[in-house]
């Protein structure tokens, strides 16, 4: 990898080394919780379309429609919060990834990538998925639930397949689990930052201690005779 993004020479004792206890991080682990909270409470309604084998009443499909309906149909302050948490993430990762060090592009680099995925998954499946549900898509009178067809020239879906409305909402609630798994493994890599700065410092210490009972040694050993001891050694 190029110079110009790593600084091979920056350590984990550095002074400008930007690793787990940076204002950064919290940067990364703040949005990182604060989304994972929120699909903690869509979990309730995502345990019975994936985690059971019960059938799914049509009432229950109705409730969740309704609740997905409010939370797209919400104000736009809540977009923009949303909005604004995802950018405090991506602005955490660029501070931390700015003249990088080696730990920095292993853990910060991997945690970025799980990153863009999970915006990835919420673009393309979630957020696609709740227009859906608030335009109504599988109420409109030419949808037929027993034909799965692309719809081309469709401003709602793009040309694409539309589902029947229970495999769609399991497809969302899929989308949400896989998001969920994703923002565990960036908690998870920079809690595995923090481990290995731990053992750094550790193994730093210790190889530092060794230097200075070393050190002691040697004075004592090449230290000179103090006048009482050479007075005793002539009386001798």
């Amino acid at each position: 990898m190029p110079d110009k993004w790593v600084d091979w020479n920056k350590s984990t004792r550095s002074r400008d080394y930007r690793g787990s206890s940076s204002f950064a991080t919290f940067m990364i682990i703040g949005p990182t919780c604060f989304f994972l909270g929120i699909l903690f409470a869509m979990f309730p309604y995502d345990f019975p379309l994936l985690w059971t084998k019960d059938p799914i009443p049509a009432t229950y499909l109705d409730q969740l429609e309704t609740h997905l309906t409010f939370v797209h149909q919400s104000p736009p302050l809540i977009a923009r919060v949303l909005s604004i948490m995802m950018g405090v993430g991506f602005l955490g990762f660029f501070i931390k990834l700015f003249k990088a060090s080696e730990s920095n592009m292993l853990f910060d680099g991997a945690s970025l990538v799980l990153y863009l995925i999970g915006v990835g998954v919420y673009v393309a499946n979630i957020v696609k998925g709740l227009r859906m549900v608030s335009a109504g898509a599988w109420h409109r009178d030419d949808f037929d639930p027993a034909s799965v067809s692309a719809r081309p020239g469709d401003p709602l879906t793009g040309g694409e397949i539309v589902l029947g409305r229970e495999d769609s909402l399991k497809v969302m609630a899929a989308s949400n689990t896989i998001l969920a798994l994703v923002l565990v493994g960036v908690l998870v890599l920079q809690a595995g930052q923090w481990y290995a700065e731990r053992k750094d410092n550790e193994e730093y210490e210790k190889l530092e201690k060794m230097d200075n009972n070393n050190n002691n040694n040697n004075n004592k050993s090449g230290a000179p005779s103090s006048p009482a001891t050479e007075k005793s050694k002539k009386k001798q």
